[in-house]
């Protein structure tokens, strides 16, 4: 099974950071090609927000995050970061880190093709 530990969420008012963290094993980290973020507001689709490889660069940023947030991983850790910064209420969600995913999700951030999800970490940001 799986494993996708996040951590980071909270709440911040607009302009703030946050940082959140998503830990997996060192076995899962080694096999799965391409890692992410995904956010979920109520009533709204789950959608992608960052991808990353997790041997190298990011992938896929959804374009009201690009400038923004930033996304990296770190393999002696097994962990991925999503950076976010000059947050508005508009990214106020569930977020949700992903792994085991097709190339939908991992080039385009669609969720239908995500294999394995965390626990999700709710991000709050006030006006």
């Amino acid at each position: 099974e799986v494993q996708l530990v996040e951590s980071g969420g909270g709440s911040v008012q607009a302009g703030g950071s946050l940082r959140l963290s998503c830990a997996t094993s060192a076995y899962t980290f080694s096999r799965t090609n391409c890692m992410g973020w995904f956010r979920q507001a109520p009533g709204k689709e789950r959608e992608g927000v960052a991808t990353v490889y997790t041997r190298g660069e990011s992938v896929y940023y959804a374009d009201s995050v690009k400038g923004r947030f930033t996304i990296s991983q770190d393999s002696a850790k097994s962990t991925v970061y999503l950076q976010m910064n000059s947050l508005k209420p508009e990214d106020t969600a569930m977020y949700y880190c992903a792994a085991d995913m097709g190339y939908e999700a991992c080039w385009y951030g669609r969720s239908h093709s995500v294999g394995s999800w965390g626990q999700g970490t709710q991000v709050t940001v006030s006006p």
